[in-house]
């Protein structure tokens, strides 16, 4: 049996606080969370109605940093209904809510992009302040976590594993030249032990010059990411991660539906739910499993005709809703 575990990385928007104030927590809500438009929202509540509609767990990395600047009050809008229909919460952190803190800031004056901007130490205070908000909030204790922009580094894992978490899924052989600085490899794409606790790697798949691409949902279609689940459990691949954000059925504005994505999400569940030998899974009742000895399995090799299309699909979204 292969585990998939659909991660969404759940976030109010720094961006949007930075450009337009921090007055404005109920409009980041809306643009990030709920996701509203005029045609119906698409963000979190909509995600785990299509879970729900297939039987499939969602998992939700969630970002308690904007405590620092709203209350935890504004984390507990998300985490409650996410608990209370039984989806998992893990730990997301975004440090570039250290900037919106002003005098609120852990670090004094110190801000940062990514977590790896900051010392071990620093980093120990971002994750202990950041997972007792989230359980604050109304999370069980989170087990696993995933820095903002993929942006951790060895001393991510160091300090997590000071903190309690014992599993870190930012490494993401799909992109290159990622914030992600981690010493794995391209090579090491499934769960293994580093540095004391379980990295467990972004799935991925070939895709053309020689290169890897990843598995998020406005990365891949959905024939590509149900392609890759198939390939994964014939190779008897333990795990796969998908990736995707709570606004990410939005277009690049977020104002209003993008309708290829959002499509392509529903036909990835739909067709998840249908695979025989695949079955979606969580961190907090079946956590990914390291491998012992290094697996041989290979990414789905490429199809011209299927990553091809995808690219007539992305360009398609592009000129419509400015992503895809």
């Amino acid at each position: 049996m292969t585990a998939v575990y659909i991660t969404i990385d759940t976030e109010y928007s720094a961006g949007f606080a930075k450009a337009e104030g921090t007055g404005l927590r109920a409009e980041n809500f809306a643009r990030s969370i709920a996701c509203e438009t005029p045609d119906g929202n698409v963000g979190v509540e909509y995600q785990m109605d299509v879970f729900d509609r297939h039987s499939l767990k969602g998992v939700f990395f969630v970002d308690p940093m904007p405590a620092l600047v709203w209350g935890v009050e504004a984390i507990a809008d998300i985490v409650e209904p996410i608990v209370t229909r039984g989806h998992d919460v893990q730990l997301h952190v975004h440090t570039e809510w250290l900037e919106l803190a002003g005098s609120k800031n852990l670090l004094g004056s110190k801000t940062g992009t990514n977590i790896k901007d900051f010392t071990l130490e620093e980093q120990v205070q971002i994750l202990d302040y950041a997972k007792s908000t989230l359980m604050d909030a109304g999370a069980p204790e989170p087990v696993a976590f995933r820095s903002g922009n993929y942006g951790s580094n060895d001393d991510t894992l160091r300090a997590l594993k000071q903190v309690g978490i014992g599993y870190e899924t930012s490494h993401c052989p799909g992109i290159a030249d990622g914030y992600c600085e981690i010493s794995l490899t391209t090579e090491d794409r499934h769960p293994l032990v580093h540095e004391g606790i379980v990295q467990v790697p972004v799935g991925c798949i070939d895709s053309f010059g020689g290169t890897l691409r990843h598995a998020q949902i406005t990365a891949l279609s959905a024939w590509e990411m149900l392609a890759a689940l198939r390939h994964a459990r014939s190779q008897d691949v333990p795990s796969f991660t998908i990736v995707s954000h709570s606004f990410e059925l939005l277009s690049r504005d977020r104002s209003t539906i993008n309708r290829i994505v959002k499509n392509r999400f529903d036909r990835f569940c739909e067709g998840l739910a249908k695979m025989v030998g695949v079955t979606s899974a969580s961190y907090a009742d079946n956590p990914p499993v390291p491998l012992d000895g290094n697996l041989a399995a290979k990414p789905l090799p490429l199809s011209e005709v299927r990553s091809g299309l995808r690219m007539a699909e992305q360009a398609l979204s592009n000129t419509l809703y400015g992503n895809g």
